[in-house]
């Protein structure tokens, strides 16, 4: 087995899947004028590629144990490159929003399973410095989304972002069928009614959240969606506690390593992805860039992803997950309070360029450290479950990010024009830090390097306390 193509296609497809989920920011100014979308459509433009994402990730990855890794991998490829076109296509909001959500149930097939099959191509002793590899370039895809949706948007058309996807797709597949190796799991079930309860309930939080500021808190629709989204939630760890194939073995989150890795996982990812829905906008609302200049301003942000991901891949080996974590969602906490306090609609350029260092920094480090505390947590068997399980928390902590991070932003400012954007923004970003710094708090949890062995194929084995 060459496992240079096994980490080339595995990146590639988490690649173009993760780019979408922040392309398309540069370009929602354009969406907004072409299509004539409010702002809640435009946060469902990006929320409804995430959260069909979110919750289909755990079926993606039992789908894959069960017929093939490599054989649903590709599916997922097909999936996404038809919806793909479907969203360049689209002439409205609705159906834009429509094959965003296919989209994302693509994305849900192919990125649980990319990790899954580098995974299992890699012994452990080598698999942190392949998986920090793997982070550096999907955070750049993830980082580098708003640079590229800049460049396309103003160059050609927003559709173009969509398009590029289906020579991409077209080329991967059949590399995929022809040089990764075939891998499988345990070969369970599809938990349907896990599936079920945890989209009411994601959909039921996100729903009211996005609604809030239009309807009100005190509103039927509201209230009753956040209730119904609490109930389902509820139901489903009550679920899973009782079903013969639980979507999510509850017993894995008994690990330290396991659990606070995907703790820290969900703030990294809610700080991020909301701060990325404002930041292109800032510089083409609040400060008058066209939207390639926005991408390429935002470069400071991408900067040190290529650099400081597979170096913190490479050193988790010999300082463990813990610190470089808990050191990176620091970074980036510290970065986004700075640059909330000095974006401003006249500030220099210059005056950004630090604080948005020292948050790319911080996320580079943080992404291949919190996945390696997960994916070393467990048993080889339970790799795919484990990925489906950090990648179901990073996607819903992107959609809740995006939805909170709107809510401080309607709170402090608007699109009346610059200042008002400017001041949305900074009180948006300054959320955005506040839940960076609770990811730092919590990837102190995780245990040091001498924690205790993965689990075994029988159930898992309770981390260290240390």
């Amino acid at each position: 087995m060459n496992r240079k193509w096994v980490m080339g296609l595995a990146s590639a497809g988490s690649v173009m899947v993760a780019l979408d989920a922040t392309v398309v920011t540069t370009a929602l100014s354009r969406i907004r004028v072409d299509l004539g979308t409010s702002m809640e459509q435009l946060e469902w433009t990006v929320n409804a590629y995430s959260l069909s994402f979110a919750v289909l990730l755990m079926t993606g990855a039992v789908l894959g144990d069960r017929f093939g890794r490599r054989r649903v991998f590709t599916a997922g490829l097909g999936l996404f490159t038809a919806a793909s076109a479907a969203c360049a296509l689209a002439p409205d909001a609705g159906w834009l929003i429509a094959a965003r959500v296919v989209q994302g149930a693509g994305a849900a097939l192919v990125m649980p399973l990319a990790m899954a099959l580098l995974s299992a191509a890699y012994p452990p002793p080598d698999r942190p410095k392949a998986l920090g590899l793997f982070a550096g370039l999907t955070g750049l895809a993830v980082v580098g989304g708003p640079v590229v949706g800049g460049a396309v948007t103003q160059g050609l058309a927003w559709e173009w972002i969509f398009w590029l996807n289906v020579p991409i797709g077209l080329v991967i597949m059949p590399l995929v069928l022809r040089r990764v190796p075939e891998s499988r799991g345990g070969g369970e079930g599809v938990d349907a009614g896990g599936l079920v309860l945890v989209t009411g309930a994601a959909l039921g939080l996100v729903w009211g959240l996005i609604r809030s500021d239009a309807a009100g808190w005190g509103s039927v629709e509201v209230a009753g969606t956040l209730a119904a989204g609490a109930v389902c939630g509820i139901a489903f760890v009550a679920w899973e506690r009782v079903a013969a194939r639980p979507m999510v073995p509850l017993g894995l989150f008994r690990v330290r390593g396991f659990a606070a890795g995907n703790a820290a996982g969900v703030f990294l990812y809610a700080s991020l992805y909301g701060a990325l829905f404002f930041a292109a906008q800032y510089f083409q609302t609040g400060r008058g860039d066209r939207p390639l200049a926005a991408g390429l301003h935002l470069l400071a942000w991408t900067a040190a992803v290529t650099v400081v991901a597979p170096a913190a891949g490479r050193m988790v080996n010999r300082v463990g997950a813990r610190p470089l974590a808990a050191l990176g969602l620091a970074m980036q906490a510290a970065g986004m309070g700075w640059l909330a306090l000095a974006a401003t609609p006249s500030v220099p350029y210059w005056e950004l360029i630090a604080p948005m260092l020292i948050a790319g920094a911080g996320v580079s480090m943080a992404m291949p450290a919190a996945q390696s505390a997960v994916l070393n947590a467990v048993a080889p068997q339970q790799i795919g479950k484990a990925s489906g399980v950090f990648n179901t928390g990073r996607q819903l902590g992107g959609v809740f990010g995006v939805a909170v991070l709107a809510l401080a932003f309607a709170k402090a400012g608007g699109y009346a024009g610059p200042s008002a954007f400017a001041d949305g923004f900074g009180g948006a970003i300054g959320v955005g830090a506040a839940l960076s710094l609770a990811g730092a708090v919590a990837a102190l949890a995780i245990p040091g390097r001498e924690a205790a062995p993965a689990p075994s194929p029988a159930g898992p084995v309770l981390a260290s306390n240390r």
